[in-house]
């Protein structure tokens, strides 16, 4: 095993065993046995004895499914109810006829504050009105998964909602929403569109899905290549390049299948 850590990482991680072997003067069943032992270990062992705690995401929006209709709530808790404090209001009732530095530093706050809490009542209306659209263009989404995720780009909610791009990518900005679906963040639904053989267009997220669930049924023993992958979508309809194949079973977290494949 040490060995192997110190000599011959690089070929392990491609499962070049047969090389590895010959390198060792070993038969090829005992690397094979010293490797499977080696993937036994964590590489970080002071990871059990952590007590940092794990952050949630808590939602910024809710959407349920009502009769046929989807209804969006905004997550108002933890988000304080701000106003202005009465007693301020008092003073300037009280010096109304008065013009003094103090009653004008008071308004001047006062004007602040104002300005502050209808800037959040502002941010939470066009919040609810991105998510509104989203709702809107993803139907197909909210009813049947991320299969049927519809391609989507900032312009389009923009147009609807009509804000600026910018503002939308901003709002959407570390922002979730809990769907039927599951948990997502806003930006999630803005993705590119990849075209199909019967000139139609599905989302990129989709696409990743189909890729996902192909990889999932694979024969350990003879894992799909990239090529091969691009054959099988190809089949269902879906034209894509082999490199944009690659970009997402990498962005998916999915090793070649040089290293998925399983050793017997």
């Amino acid at each position: 095993m040490q060995a192997l850590i110190s000599n011959h990482l690089d070929q392990l991680a491609r499962k070049n065993y047969q090389a590895i072997a010959k390198e060792l003067q070993t038969p090829i069943e005992e690397v094979i046995r010293v490797f499977r032992l080696l993937s036994e270990l964590d590489p970080k062992p002071g990871r059990g004895f952590s007590d940092e705690s794990i952050p949630y995401i808590i939602p910024d929006v809710y959407v349920y499914k009502v009769g046929d209709e989807y209804v969006v709530v905004l997550n108002e808790d933890g988000l304080p109810k701000l106003r202005i404090n009465p007693y301020y209001r008092d003073i300037l009732r009280e010096q109304a006829q008065s013009t003094g530095e103090a009653k004008e530093y008071i308004n001047e706050k006062i004007r602040s504050a104002l300005w502050l809490i209808k800037s959040i009542h502002q941010r939470q209306r066009t919040i609810y009105r991105v998510a509104k659209s989203i709702v809107r263009f993803q139907r197909e989404f909210l009813d049947r998964g991320v299969a049927h995720l519809r391609p989507m780009v900032l312009k389009d909610v923009a147009l609807d909602v009509e804000m600026h791009e910018s503002t939308i990518s901003r709002v959407t900005s570390n922002k979730y929403i809990h769907t039927p679906q599951g948990i997502f963040e806003l930006k999630y639904f803005f993705n590119s569109s990849i075209n199909t053989a019967r000139g139609e267009n599905v989302a990129s997220e989709s696409v990743k899905e189909k890729i996902r669930e192909i990889l999932s049924k694979e024969d350990g023993q003879n894992p799909y290549s990239d090529q091969e992958l691009v054959e099988i979508l190809k089949k269902q309809d879906i034209l894509i390049a082999r490199r944009t194949v690659t970009k997402y079973r990498e962005m998916l977290g999915v090793l070649p299948s040089t290293r998925r494949k399983q050793v017997v």
